[in-house]
C-alpha cells in the first residue's frame, strides 16, 4: 500500500535542492508538494511544471511574522485536507512552519545544509535559528542530512543530538552532453582555452566575490560564472575581463562547455551542481564546507581546498599546468559520481524511511502536541 507523503518547501528556486525534492515527489508514489513562490530575482526550477503542486501563497524565504502566520494557516488547511501519513519538510522556513502544524502524521525534516556560515544572517539571527532548530528537532520523528558532515555539524551545535538521524546523498541523473565548441558558442565563449566554470545562486553564501579575486590573480586563465541572485549586478560590475558573468544558463550546456568546475561557497549541503559536473567528466575545485569533501575525493576527482585565496589560486594553477591530471581527474570523477550518487540509491533510502515510519505509526501513534 502506498504511503501518502506531503513534501513542504518554502520555494523551488533553480538549484540542487529543488531537483532533489522534485525527484522524490515525481518518483515515489502518492507524493505531493506544497510550496510557495520564488521571490525577487530568483527563478523557479522547471521541474515544478511536472509535479503535483499545492501552492502556499504566503510562504517565502524571508522572515515575515504576518506572512509566516498566514502561511502556517494555509499549510494547516492543506494538511487537514490531504491527510498525509508523513509530512516531510525541507530547509529552515518550511521546517519551522511545517513542524508547528499539529496532527497525527509523522514528521521528517531534511537539512540540505545549514546556516552557520551564511553571511546573509547576523550572529543574533543564527542564534535564534539554532535555538529554533533545537526546539523543532523535538517535534520531529526523523532528521535527514544531505551529507554526513552536515549532520555532524548540526549535532555539534546541539540540534537533535539525541534524535534519530540518517544521511541520504542526492541521486543525480547525468545531463545530456553536447560538443564543446557548440556549448561555448551558446554561452558566449569564443575560445578553446581551458575554462573554469562556477554555477550557483549569486548570493552571499556562495561567495562569488572570492571567485572574482581568484580571476584577478590569474588574468591569463578564463572563468565563467552562471547563476542569478541578489548580487548579480554587483558581480558583473566588479568582474575582470577574464571572468564572463552570464546569468542563468542551462546546466547541460554549461557543463559541456567548461573543463573544470570551481566552487567558492562559504556554506553548502551536498551540491548537486558539482555532482552534475562530475557526471559530465569534469573535475571540481571546491572549498571545504558542508559535505563538499564527500562529493569530491580530494586529489582523485578534484581538489578540496580552504577558503584562502592563495590556496585557491594555487589549486587552479596546478590543473592549468598539468593537462594529464585534469583529464584523469575528470575520468575518475565520472566513474565515482555514477556509483555514489545514483537515483536508485536515493529513492530506495527514502522509501525505506517512509516504510519504517509508517510501520512505527501503527505500533506507537505519535504524541506530538497539536
Amino acid at each position: 500500500m502506498a504511503i501518502k507523503v506531503l513534501h513542504v518547501i518554502a520555494r523551488m528556486n533553480v538549484g540542487g535542492t529543488a531537483r532533489y525534492v522534485g525527484e522524490l515527489v515525481e518518483k515515489i508514489p502518492d507524493s505531493s508538494l506544497a510550496t510557495g513562490y520564488v521571490q525577487g530575482l530568483e527563478v523557479e526550477d522547471s521541474c515544478v511544471q511536472a509535479l503535483p503542486v499545492i501552492r502556499i501563497p504566503h510562504m517565502g524565504r524571508k522572515i515575515s511574522p504576518f506572512k509566516d502566520f498566514q502561511a502556517w494557516l494555509e499549510l494547516r488547511k492543506i494538511i487537514h485536507e490531504q491527510k498525509p501519513s508523513i509530512v516531510h519538510t525541507h530547509t529552515f522556513k518550511a521546517g519551522l512552519i511545517g513542524r508547528l502544524v499539529g496532527g497525527p502524521h509523522r514528521r521528517v525534516h531534511t537539512f540540505h545544509g545549514h546556516l552557520f556560515d551564511d553571511q546573509s544572517f547576523s550572529g543574533l539571527e543564527k542564534k535564534v535559528i539554532t535555538f529554533a532548530e533545537k526546539f523543532l528537532a523535538n517535534r520531529t520523528d526523523l532528521l535527514i542530512s544531505v551529507g554526513n558532515k552536515v549532520g555532524i555539524e548540526l549535532r555539534t551545535e546541539g540540534v537533535g543530538k539525541n534524535k534519530n538521524w540518517q544521511s541520504i546523498a542526492p541521486g543525480v541523473i547525468a545531463l545530456a552532453q553536447m560538443e564543446k565548441k557548440e556549448a561555448r558558442r551558446k554561452i558566449g565563449i569564443n575560445n578553446d582555452s581551458v575554462l573554469f566554470g562556477w554555477m550557483a545562486r549569486v548570493t552571499e553564501v556562495k561567495n562569488p566575490f572570492l571567485l572574482i579575486e581568484v580571476a584577478k590573480r590569474l588574468p591569463s586563465v578564463d572563468f565563467v560564472m552562471a547563476g542569478g541572485g541578489n548580487l548579480l549586478e554587483q558581480v558583473k560590475a566588479r568582474a575582470p575581463k577574464n571572468l564572463s558573468v552570464i546569468g542563468w544558463a542551462d546546466a547541460s550546456v554549461f557543463w559541456s562547455a567548461v573543463d573544470c568546475a570551481i566552487s567558492t561557497s562559504d556554506n553548502e549541503g551536498m551540491p548537486v551542481a558539482l555532482i552534475e559536473a562530475q557526471l559530465a567528466g569534469i573535475p571540481v575545485i571546491a572549498t571545504d564546507v558542508g559535505s563538499n569533501s564527500e562529493v569530491i575525493e580530494n586529489g582523485v576527482t578534484g581538489i578540496v581546498t580552504t577558503k584562502d585565496l592563495e590556496v585557491l589560486v594555487s589549486s587552479v594553477q596546478s590543473l592549468i599546468s598539468d593537462s594529464s591530471m585534469l583529464r584523469s581527474m575528470g575520468e575518475a570523477a565520472k566513474k565515482r559520481a555514477t556509483h555514489e550518487f545514483s537515483m536508485e540509491k536515493m529513492l530506495n533510502a527514502h522509501k525505506e524511511v517512509y516504510r519504517n515510519l509508517n510501520n512505527e505509526f501503527f505500533k506507537h501513534p505519535p504524541t506530538h502536541t497539536p
